[in-house]
């Protein structure tokens, strides 16, 4: 099985505007994309969309920042799991920890939503 990831990165630009509205709350800022689908080959077809919203927010307090989006109008992955960017991990967690932490404690709204453009793409972990 291929090691590539596909889904979306996140422009700079919009990175960058979302960095001032959601502080990171950990030393480790990653935000910068959203996982469709792991584990995919160089010919998986690329996501058509090109938009999505911030819906949500899950911090667990021990190291974990995550904003769940909403694709489609969708949260819900394929997989059971939920769109997220990871946003801010602390000391010795790691970006695929957001999952865990937003199955766990859900996720706190966000009033209003928040849109943002999201790039297609495909990149290996």
């Amino acid at each position: 099985m291929s090691r590539i990831i596909t889904g979306w990165k996140l422009p700079a630009d919009e990175r960058e505007r979302l960095l001032e509205q959601f502080a990171p709350h950990y030393d480790h800022v990653v935000a910068d994309h959203v996982t469709l689908r792991f584990g995919t080959g160089a010919d998986t077809p690329l996501p058509g969309q090109n938009e999505a919203e911030v819906v949500g927010e899950v911090d667990d307090g021990k190291g974990v920042q995550a904003l769940v989006i909403a694709v489609d109008n969708r949260t819900m992955r394929g997989d059971g799991s939920h769109f997220h960017i990871t946003w801010s991990l602390g000391t010795g967690r790691a970006a695929k920890e957001s999952n865990d932490a937003i199955a766990a404690l859900g996720w706190e709204p966000v009033a209003p939503p928040v849109a943002i453009r999201i790039e297609p793409a495909r990149w290996s972990p």
